[in-house]
């Protein structure tokens, strides 16, 4: 996907970029690849992937979750990595405030790094599991939205994101050809930490790629033992 055809994408989905935001996206890419040179942050270097599979990518959640366009709206993105999907949506959506999460210290630092050349604001990124910070009362369940992104199974992935989401939010899941068998596996945690699935959209990148996007309503608080010691969700997934 070359730049044209990424800035072209998203107008035919009603996002027009401004010329201030197609720089920023421009100067993340360059950011990107010249720390990865450094420090593992994706396999995927090349312009026109990058642009696809992760710029691109990542904004597909707002062709179906309209309400992120709310000014003020909260957002935690666990296990972000680079940055994405938060940083995409960041970009398009300055009012959206948003924290990440990331466990290690070379990413967070590249993060604010983004942050800080990118001129954003609103923006907390912090250094831990998501274990040990879903325990700690200033996140527990205080965002409209959590998700995460080629983190873990779904069924892993509802003990790391749901105990930040408030009642009344939304765990945004984003997933690619397993997404219905993960849903399917993971039923029971949804259920035991509070959440049920509201709407699932399944659709192709332009590359022909699967994807899927499923709204979790968070109906019911977090049992407080949830989430578990760190390492516990993989070993021993709810259900």
């Amino acid at each position: 996907m070359t730049v044209e055809a990424f800035i072209l994408a998203l107008k035919e989905a009603g996002i027009t970029l401004t010329e201030q935001q197609t720089t920023q996206f421009e100067q993340y890419f360059n950011l990107l690849v010249a720390r990865n040179e450094q420090v593992n942050l994706t396999a995927i270097t090349e312009q026109n992937d990058v642009y696809l599979k992760h710029f691109y990518d990542s904004l597909t959640v707002l062709f179906y979750e309209k309400d992120l366009n709310i000014p003020g709206k909260t957002l935690i993105d666990i296990g972000t990595g680079a940055g994405f999907p938060s940083l995409p949506l960041k970009i398009i959506l300055p009012e959206l405030k948003i924290t990440m999460v990331d466990s290690l210290q070379k990413r967070v630092n590249f993060l604010q790094d983004v942050v800080t050349d990118l001129g954003l604001s609103h923006v907390e990124i912090v250094h831990g599991r998501a274990e040990d910070i879903g325990q700690n009362s200033k996140y527990r369940e205080q965002f409209d939205y959590a998700t995460a992104r080629a983190v873990a199974r779904t069924s892993v992935l509802a003990e790391y994101t749901l105990p930040f989401v408030k009642i009344g939010g939304q765990f945004l899941v984003m997933k690619g050809s397993a997404a219905q068998q993960e849903l399917a596996d993971g039923q029971k945690a949804l259920a035991t930490l509070g959440g049920t699935l509201r709407d699932a959209f399944d659709f192709s990148l332009p590359n022909g790629d699967t994807r899927s996007i499923q709204i979790v309503d968070k109906i019911k608080k977090t049992p407080k033992q949830y989430p578990r010691q760190a390492g516990t969700p993989s070993r021993k997934p709810i259900g």
